[in-house]
């Protein structure tokens, strides 16, 4: 057998190295980069569901002409409101609740009046006239009428009626009522919107129709 140089064995080396740092390029070369540009990606992805304040487009409101109009303009309604002095639970036993009912007037510029606010029980007998006299509210003014706990006389079904009128035509008020308890070692809390039974409303000339 011939005999190899020490020059051939470090030529051979040296092929080896260059062979073993090629290969090394040719495939973690590729990943970093894949892994850059997945991490550029992200981010960039993560930038668009970054929060961003609104912006506005066009021209500004003061410059547009055009005639703000009254959504759902009312100048009076009857609106019913359910509540519970208590609910039921485990085997029956009521769990009593304070009523708190509030009504807001959703109004920019014009007040509305309460003309009425009646309690009722769960057989629908009257138990209580909450206004001696129409009471004013306020553009965006809020007012509340209470139902204390310890009061059972309204029972499960109880129920307001609420009666209301304006001068103008108005949006119509937001009129909830708000159940709570926090006498027990966990709280209870609920809310119920009314429905209106009763509408006065603007025909096309102006007049008021119910």
């Amino acid at each position: 057998m011939a005999k190899i140089a020490d020059s051939d064995v470090d030529a051979f080396m040296r092929r080896f190295w260059m062979i073993l740092i090629f290969c090394f390029f040719l495939v973690l070369v590729p990943i970093f980069l894949g892994a850059y540009f997945l991490e550029r990606r992200l981010d960039s992805f993560e930038e668009t569901l970054r929060f961003q304040a609104p912006q506005a487009v066009g021209a500004p409101a003061a410059d547009l002409n055009f005639e703000m109009l009254t959504s759902n303009a009312v100048q009076g309604q009857t609106v019913y409101v359910p509540a519970y002095s208590h609910i039921y639970h485990q085997d029956g036993k009521p769990h009593l609740l304070t009523i708190t009912l509030s009504v807001r007037n959703t109004s920019l510029d014009h007040e509305i009046i309460l003309t009425s606010v009646r309690y009722f029980d769960t057989e629908g007998k009257e138990i209580k006239q909450y206004l001696e006299s129409p009471l004013s509210l306020a553009p965006l003014a809020t007012t509340a009428f209470l139902v204390e706990r310890d009061d059972t006389s309204g029972g499960s079904g109880a129920n307001f009626l609420v009666e209301w009128i304006s001068k103008e035509p108005v949006t119509q008020p937001v009129i909830e009522a708000v159940m709570i308890d926090t006498s027990a070692q966990q709280g209870i809390s609920f809310a119920r919107s009314g429905t209106v039974i009763k509408e006065k409303t603007l025909e096309l000339d102006g007049s008021a129709v119910e």
